[in-house]
């Protein structure tokens, strides 16, 4: 055998090289280092082992490589990040179903109305709204600011392409150029769906199963050391097998990283979902303004039926097995094919509607479009400040205080359970029947006061269904010990709404900023508040606003982190100078400063961060608030022209405007530097290796997750190995998962996915871990104190400790203690104030890297490699 115990890497959210991984250094003479070795996978995900490694290495190192599959090379593969990177919202509320504090360790335990499978269903639904947002963005974009805004020839022609014809002759009568406005959303819709489609074979991705060797009995009376079965070593395949326990834990199921079929279908729901709301702008818009007769109607109304029905299935369909569980590669099924169909029926009912001339019973469309003239006289009759399509203002209006309402009834469910629903609920009724009270629409009930807006009752309304997020927390199961320090439950349960929240800010702002934009260019104009003859929804007006109030209240929030970062470090320079014995010399009170910035920064990440994320959020959760009233008041937030106070409010409202424009650019450029710069990387790729680390359960749309390759290819590559007969070279006796940052959540992964019998030779190094500050705080269903023990139980053989060593720095901002491991290893850094043994450079401080050259590290490394050999007996001899 040429090694014993093999020690295998996993990188984090640096997506560090593989020679770097495996500590390869410049031969004397030579200025790069070695290329180290493929022996499997390929240039995407691949393990490598150093070229100058010897057989008579006691560990052998091997690094496993995935940062290709969220970074990869600086071309295709960054442009292709920074385009996924528009998809960050879909990310986000996705992640929010990992997030919920009440999943049970079995997935299949989980029904559809215990709290966590309802908390699961509200999350679904609210992410379908958020495709809905995307398609109504991109019908207003068509069919309202092109098709129904854009009618003359100037304004025509600053689109790319010859779209003259929509202003005159038989395309310019009636609602005929909005149904080529459809093109645009449905257009952007099949490109999403083929690209995401594409991506669906991490998925398809399965663990391998290892040819497993045949069993060879040991000699009678043979030693056998303590613990070792019967027939040899313990080789998966060797013996009988080991019954496997309950799971402790939903990354035990062995479908969890396999959903091809549920991404499909949900997809399929979808996209089918996003062409009804795209189809219902136009369509609500023709039949409440001329409402239909004769052959329109028999047109029209079985149109309706079948959209509504699509929307109706999809609700139902979200908390049906399909949708819910995991089985692989299963096929569409025939409900599927049904909303596809419907989907098809409604769309071109849609077209027909719009092709055919306006009816008698109502007013016509073109006495309500907007003038040709509109930039010359804007106040002529038909060139009001809200020239948007008929109906339109509402559908966003109603769309985004639904969505706020889903919101708070996901906060309030998670966090203390089904009770918590009825106040939502209550609101989510009561709106409506306001709203009906306003417009006349409930009869026998006087009306409503003159002096009374509408939004003085959507407010109290709302805070009425907040209140179920301030309900008492669910009770905790019976026996469970209190909480380590900075370890509870992040934002006091209600974790998923704060995440799908900030998707949902992120979506609104890139809709907005979308239409800011679009607006800007066919106006010809920057200001599109101004004098032009396309200006966008009201709605709009008042995103442009509150965006610019958030990043006020963003701004309040850094100072704050600030002042906190300031108040540490000098409490930690403090301490750093009192430790020691004798007085310092300039030079280390100088270094003493260097370390006392960086253990301020691992306490204010570690003890403050999740509370200031909190308080962005509380804020954020009262201007989504306010702004959703706002909305369904359908007034500007500023008269025009604007005078005095007005005229600020209008000044902020166009930067918050000018700014929303430039924010899709911007974060597709963060996307694009994101690997490419250490700052950005080490700020912004743990978000979005966060995100993108869950597979795409809730959202099928979302960027693809990079777990659902890398765990089935890590489970392959360690089952296969120990699975080797003891005669091949490549043989180990045990391995050692050494995982980094990121690495040790993947690694963690991996080794509840294994089979009991592969678990018992495996040690798990994690360094620079997250489990508890972060993933055990967002993600308790996971890793909280009641899922992390299952992982440390998956460790510990029969009578055996913990097979877990975790090290951390106090001066690393990504990496604090695992008290469910064996040992904590506190590594010191830097190893000293000042250079010794002739060296000029001061010890580096290596906050969250460069922990395997650490000598607590390779002290550790060695202790474990032979607890692990130990446990293998001595080589059988021959007869004779």
């Amino acid at each position: 055998m040429v090694h014993r115990v093999l020690e295998l890497r996993v990188h984090g959210v640096s997506n560090t090289p593989p020679g770097q991984i495996l500590g390869l250094r410049p031969a004397p003479g030579t200025d790069a280092p070695p290329p180290p070795w493929l022996v499997a996978g390929g240039p995407v995900t691949g393990f490598y082992r150093s070229p100058v490694a010897g057989p008579a290495d006691p560990v052998a190192v091997e690094a496993y490589s995935w940062g290709q599959l969220t970074s990869g090379a600086r071309t295709a593969r960054d442009v292709e990040r920074a385009l996924w990177t528009l998809l960050l919202p879909f990310a986000l509320a996705n992640v929010a179903l990992h997030a919920r504090p009440s999943i049970p360790a079995d997935a299949r335990a989980e029904r559809w109305n215990s709290t966590s499978g309802v908390t699961a269903w509200l999350i679904r639904l609210f992410c379908l709204s958020l495709t809905g947002t995307f398609a109504l963005t991109l019908a207003t974009v068509g069919v309202d600011l092109v098709g129904w805004q854009c009618v003359d020839d100037d304004c025509l022609r600053r689109i790319p392409g010859p779209w003259e014809f929509l202003g005159r002759g038989w395309w310019s009568e009636g609602a005929r150029s909005l149904a080529v406005g459809l093109l645009v959303p449905l257009g952007v819709l099949a490109l999403l769906g083929l690209v995401s489609w594409r991506t669906y074979q991490y998925e398809a991705q399965l663990p391998a199963e290892p040819d497993l060797p045949p069993s060879t009995p040991q000699p009678e009376g043979a030693p056998q050391p303590a613990g070792a079965p019967a027939g040899g070593r313990d080789r998966p395949g060797a013996g009988p097998a080991t019954p496997e326990a309950p799971p402790g834990n939903p990354l035990q199921d062995r479908t969890f990283w396999t959903g091809e079929g549920q991404l499909r279908r949900g997809a399929v729901l979808h996209l089918c979902t996003g062409v009804v709301v795209a189809a219902a702008v136009p369509l609500g818009a023709v039949l409440a303004a001329d409402p239909p007769r004769d052959v329109r109607a028999a047109v029209a109304w079985p149109t309706v039926a079948a959209l509504t029905a699509v929307v109706l299935v999809a609700v139902v369909a979200l908390a049906r097995p399909g949708l819910t569980r995991r089985a692989g590669a299963t096929p569409l099924g025939g409900w599927s094919v049904a909303v596809a169909v419907l989907t098809g029926v409604g769309l071109v009912g849609t077209v027909l509607v719009l092709l055919m001339p306006d009816g008698p019973a109502g007013t016509p469309l073109a006495d309500l479009r907007p003038a040709t003239d509109c930039a010359r006289r804007p106040t002529a009759a038909t060139c009001s400040a809200d020239r948007s399509l008929p109906g339109l203002d509402w559908i966003v209006a109603w769309l985004g205080t639904g969505q706020l309402l889903l919101l708070i009834a996901i906060g309030s469910v998670a966090r203390s359970g089904r009770r918590a629903l009825a106040t939502p609920a209550a609101a989510a009724l009561l709106l409506p029947l306001g709203f009906a009270w306003f417009t006349g629409w409930l009869p026998g009930l006087p009306p409503a006061p003159a002096t009374l807006e509408f939004w003085t009752v959507a407010v109290p309304v709302v805070a009425l269904a907040a209140t179920g997020l301030l309900l008492p927390r669910a009770p905790s199961p019976v026996g469970r010990r209190p909480p380590e320090p900075h370890t509870d439950l992040a934002w006091g349960g209600r974790a998923p709404a704060v995440v799908a929240g900030f998707g949902w800010m992120l979506c609104v702002s890139y809709s907005a900023g979308l239409l800011y934009w679009v607006t800007g260019r066919l106006g010809g104009g920057p200001t599109p508040g101004g004098p032009s003859p396309v200006v966008p929804p009201v709605p709009v007006l008042w995103a442009g606003l509150v965006f610019a109030v958030a990043l006020l209240v963003l701004a309040a929030t850094a100072a704050r982190a600030g002042v906190l970062y300031l108040r540490l470090r000098r409490r930690e320079y403090a301490e750093a100078t009192a430790r020691s014995e004798g007085p310092l010399s300039a030079h280390d009170l100088r270094r003493c400063r260097d370390v006392s910035a960086w253990r301020a920064l691992h306490r204010l990440v570690g003890e403050h961060a999740v509370r200031l994320v909190g308080c962005y959020a509380a804020a954020s959760a009262v201007l989504a608030a306010l702004g959703c009233a706002a909305l369904l008041s359908r007034s500007p937030p500023h008269p025009t022209p604007a005078t005095g106070g007005a005229a600020v409010v209008e000044w902020i409202s166009e930067v918050g405007g000018r700014l929303l424009g430039w924010l899709p650019v911007l974060i597709a450029t963060v996307g694009l530097l994101v690997y490419r710069n250490d700052l950005v990387r080490r700020s912004v790729g743990v978000v979005w290796d966060v995100g993108t680390f869950w597979p795409r359960t809730a959202h099928p749309l979302a960027p693809p997750s990079y777990a659902e390759r890398a765990v089935p290819e890590l489970q392959t590559r360690t089952a296969g190995l120990l699975a080797l007969p003891e005669h091949d070279p490549r043989s180990v006796d045990g391995i050692i998962l050494s995982g980094h940052s990121q690495g040790t959540v993947i690694c963690a992964a991996v080794i509840l996915q294994l089979p009991a019998r592969s678990r018992r030779r495996i040690w798990f190094l994690s360094y620079g871990c997250q489990l508890t500050r972060l993933y055990g705080r967002v993600f308790p269903g996971y890793f909280g104190p009641d899922r992390l023990p299952a992982l440390a139980e998956a460790l510990t053989p029969p009578g055996g400790p913990v097979r877990w060593t975790n090290f951390w720095r106090d001066t690393d901002p990504l990496g604090w203690p695992v008290t469910a491991g064996d040992r904590d290893v506190p590594v010191r850094d830097p190893e000293a104030l000042h250079p010794s043994d002739g060296e000029v450079a001061d010890p580096p401080i290596r906050n969250h890297s460069g922990y395997p050259e650490a000598h607590e590290f390779q002290r550790e490394r060695s202790r474990v490699a032979w607890l692990l050999r130990r446990g293998v007996p001595a080589p059988r001899r021959g007869p004779g």
